[in-house]
């Protein structure tokens, strides 16, 4: 028998929280699958019923958060937290995250701050505060001043914003989006941001496109993040990756796999897991419209 402390360690990239942390919260705990190799049978496990529910880019499980979102009522708090639960190791991350404010990038009377993806229209979600951390530390070698970046599925602006700090004005961050109407909210949301003067100065930008073509203009990119599912790898955002580069990308459908895509100096490239996820399908406009 497995318990409780033991599933949660093995099922998220946090340390096992104490376990009266896990019986005081809200109803739902939100974990992305951190798992190497064969995942565990939860069948053969004596636990509560988890009610299993795919949503977004994550899993819920029909348990309590590692923190509430009354407790998390700014930004640095909600950083300071991933820091205590080993989400983010990098210095230069959380300061990140700390200049860009989560709020000003969801939806008007959402709780910010908790550690949960969430709608934003036409059938997209902003990920959750952990998976952006855990892309932005995969990427920030990459990420270095005076680097390209490219996000595809920019959605809100969130991760552009914090590309375009890293790398900053002798840098490039662009954001590509298949929705008209969140690139131009996007816009909006970066405008009041820490990034606003990149935007306004050129080195951010946001575009409205096929993120699966990535963005020729740019190209090629130290670094390029996808946030949606892909079946597999599109051979365009392979092409406009510059050798040193480093793609990081959800891959597969029901089953997906986080991957860490590294072009080599001699253009060899060098695929690698690094975590189970799920994530809304990487897809054209018009089948997200309909619901895929």
């Amino acid at each position: 028998m497995m318990n409780l402390s033991t599933v949660i360690a093995c099922g998220c990239r946090y340390r096992t929280p104490p376990i009266n942390q896990l019986l005081n919260y809200t109803p739902f705990l939100h974990l992305h699958l951190h798992l190497q190799g064969r995942p565990p049978s939860f069948n053969n496990l004596n636990l509560p019923n988890f009610n299993l529910l795919p949503t977004g880019n994550c899993l819920f499980f029909r348990m309590e958060r590692f923190w509430s979102g009354s407790g998390i009522n700014k930004n640095k708090q909600m950083v300071e937290h991933l820091q205590r639960y080993g989400v983010i190791s990098s210095m230069k991350v959380a300061e990140v995250m700390e200049t860009i404010d989560r709020a000003i990038f969801v939806p008007d009377g959402t709780s910010a701050y908790v550690d949960s993806p969430m709608p934003i229209g036409y059938n997209a979600t902003i990920s959750a505060p952990h998976m952006h951390a855990t892309c932005l530390q995969l990427l920030e070698e990459n990420l270095q001043p005076g680097m390209h970046a490219l996000d595809v599925g920019s959605g809100t602006g969130y991760l552009t914003a914090c590309f375009a700090i890293m790398v900053g004005p002798q840098g490039r961050a662009v954001g590509v989006e298949h929705i008209p109407e969140l690139v131009a909210s996007s816009i909006k949301n970066i405008e009041k941001s820490a990034a606003a003067t990149l935007l306004k100065e050129g080195s951010l930008s946001l575009h409205a496109g096929d993120g699966r073509q990535g963005w020729p203009e740019c190209a090629p990119y130290d670094a390029i993040h996808v946030g949606a599912a892909a079946p597999e790898i599109p051979q365009p955002l392979i092409d406009q990756l510059k050798p040193g580069g480093r793609m990081v990308i959800p891959v597969g459908n029901m089953f997906q796999d986080l991957k860490v895509v590294d072009k080599n100096p001699d253009g060899s490239i060098s695929i690698r897991s690094e975590t189970s996820v799920r994530y809304v399908p990487l897809t054209s406009r018009d089948a997200q419209l309909r619901g895929y």
